[in-house]
């Protein structure tokens, strides 16, 4: 299950609430086999909105350890995205990011981070991350696509710095998973989404990139979740959205890095997806909005796909309690 923001707290605290028990633990019901939870920020003012989940203080652990541990009762993995929205943030009185370019006419201006307060950012994602180790996660994954902190770092488009993260934009990215790495332990997978093309007038295709993600593998990135898009409005550069439309950049970033990859956008076709599994071009299928429409999208995939052994295949997978209905 890709992760797929909820903006459903009620106290405006970050803390998961009845809602988020439910959503995912019925998605675990539902037999998917890894969750990734909704964006989580590493700061109050890195949301989206007030409405965003957060993993700023240890407070919070318990509300997702309830969750993490349920979900591991009905046999799914479960993982965290944790993030930043840097310029896109949309509550606050003022966002951050690597400059003070805003994503449009509609978004506040941002200030520029300082030197120091980027150093002091990827502290942040890594305490961030040993929140959720302690929480029971089975992986963690860094949002680092659609136009948030990580994206903006990397992007040319909006990082204009004159300092050593203006010089090196990979910098930053590479020094936010060498810390993760750090409060993680050695066998747990660590997975980044990245943007692999910008549609953006002059945004970056993947080939202009592949340097700053072969840089994010070495630091530490065990699996690319391949998205794109997300760091301005669209321009001319508007891809066609179809059904696997982002496949091709999944199979190309897997070629050219060497490293397993997650194919999303548009899978929700359990024969497309399973397509995309059987040609190779990856590993792991993320389906979000399918799954926002049917908790059991993951096992009608397996009905779908397995014809007339339907019954016996999925059999393993649904829960006593449902069985008599299939």
């Amino acid at each position: 299950m890709a992760p797929m923001c909820q903006y459903a707290v009620d106290a405006k605290d970050g803390i998961p609430n009845e809602w988020h028990y439910v959503h995912y633990v019925s998605r675990a019901v539902g037999g998917t086999g890894l969750i990734i939870m909704e964006m989580t920020d590493i700061e109050p003012d890195g949301r989206i909105t007030d409405y965003c989940l957060g993993l700023w203080s240890d407070a919070h652990i318990p509300a997702f350890k309830r969750i993490i541990s349920e979900v591991h009762k009905h046999g799914a993995k479960i993982g965290i995205q944790i993030a930043h929205a840097g310029r896109k943030a949309e509550h606050v009185d003022q966002p951050v990011g690597p400059s003070d370019k805003a994503f449009s006419d509609a978004y506040r201006k941002p200030r520029a981070l300082s030197t120091e307060e980027v150093l002091a950012m990827v502290g942040k994602f890594k305490d961030a991350a040993r929140r959720a180790v302690e929480a029971g996660v089975d992986t963690i994954e860094l949002h680092g696509a659609h136009g948030y902190l990580i994206h903006q770092f990397h992007s040319p488009l909006i990082n204009d710095r004159t300092d050593e993260y203006g010089q090196d934009r990979a910098l930053f990215g590479e020094q936010v998973i060498q810390a993760v790495r750090t409060v993680m332990p050695p066998d747990m997978p660590l997975i980044i989404r990245v943007s692999a093309a910008e549609y953006a007038d002059g945004g970056y295709e993947l080939a202009e990139v592949i340097d700053v993600f072969r840089r994010y593998r070495d630091a530490g990135a065990d699996l690319f979740h391949v998205s794109s898009g997300g760091e301005a409005p669209v321009g001319s550069r508007k891809p066609s959205f179809h059904p696997g439309y982002q496949v091709p950049l999944a199979r190309e970033l897997k070629a050219a890095l060497g490293v397993p990859v997650i194919a999303v956008g548009m899978l929700d076709d359990a024969k497309l997806a399973e397509a995309t599994l059987a040609e190779g071009d990856a590993d792991l299928v993320a389906v979000g909005r399918g799954m926002l429409r049917d908790p059991y999208w993951a096992l009608h995939a397996i009905q779908a796909n397995a014809g007339s052994d339907a019954g016996s295949v999925a059999s393993g997978f649904i829960p006593r309690q449902y069985q008599r209905g299939y």
